[in-house]
């Protein structure tokens, strides 16, 4: 049976998985995002949202290899390991998560009535036997349509609290989901995490998705 690991926080891309048949482990990893993107400079949107997920990916690895953690020795003797990052690209600028009121209310102002792209970044670790056999990584780029709304309604969703917590200060499967207009592509991917890119990428890694499910 191969152990399935989500590297993430979000209880979006859990649900995500859930709901799609697996029952991964959470571990959670710890890396400085912003400094990360800050080394990275002027690089390419997709080279950053797939750089953070590698990040995110080793040192989920490093602490599951460690065997501080009992529970993961499973997955560290035949396991696959999930991360990823998303983050939106706006008039050629990447946002993450505004965490603050202010912050919020000024994307929004900025998304209405105007087309991002969601970029999420995947990276799969294949373990086994105690070590990294094969690592993949790319990301999933799907077009959002915001609605058009009004500083008032921008004003009482922000205050609601879920935008400050999400990537482009907006859900596909929330509140926000009265706020778009529409999107062009992967909803899992906007959602948090891309299922038919998941299940490429764990096919490149040996990894059919059929036998990950619960």
């Amino acid at each position: 049976m191969i152990s399935t690991v989500l590297g993430s926080a979000s209880p979006a891309r859990l649900r995500v998985l859930r709901d799609a048949g697996l029952d991964p482990t959470v571990l959670v990893s710890d890396v400085d995002e912003d400094a990360i993107i800050d080394e990275l400079g002027d690089a390419s949107p997709e080279t950053v949202v797939t750089t953070l997920a590698r990040a995110k990916a080793d040192a989920v690895v490093s602490s599951i290899l460690a065997g501080s953690d009992p529970a993961f020795a499973s997955a560290a003797a035949d396991g696959v390991v999930l991360t990823c990052d998303s983050m939106l690209l706006l008039d050629g600028e990447l946002s993450g998560k505004p965490h603050s009121p202010e912050v919020a209310v000024a994307q929004w102002r900025r998304m209405r009535g105007n087309v991002g792209h969601l970029m999420t970044g995947h990276c799969i670790t294949r373990l086994r036997n105690g070590a990294v056999e094969s690592v993949v990584a790319d990301h999933q780029s799907t077009a959002v349509r915001f609605s058009d709304i009004s500083d008032e309604l921008i004003e009482r969703y922000v205050a609601t609290g879920e935008p400050l917590k999400v990537a482009g200060a907006f859900t596909l499967d929330g509140l926000g989901g009265w706020l778009l207009d529409g999107i062009d592509g992967d909803p899992s991917s906007v959602i948090g995490i891309s299922l038919p890119l998941t299940r490429r990428l764990l096919a490149r890694v040996d990894v059919n998705v059929a036998d990950l499910w619960r």
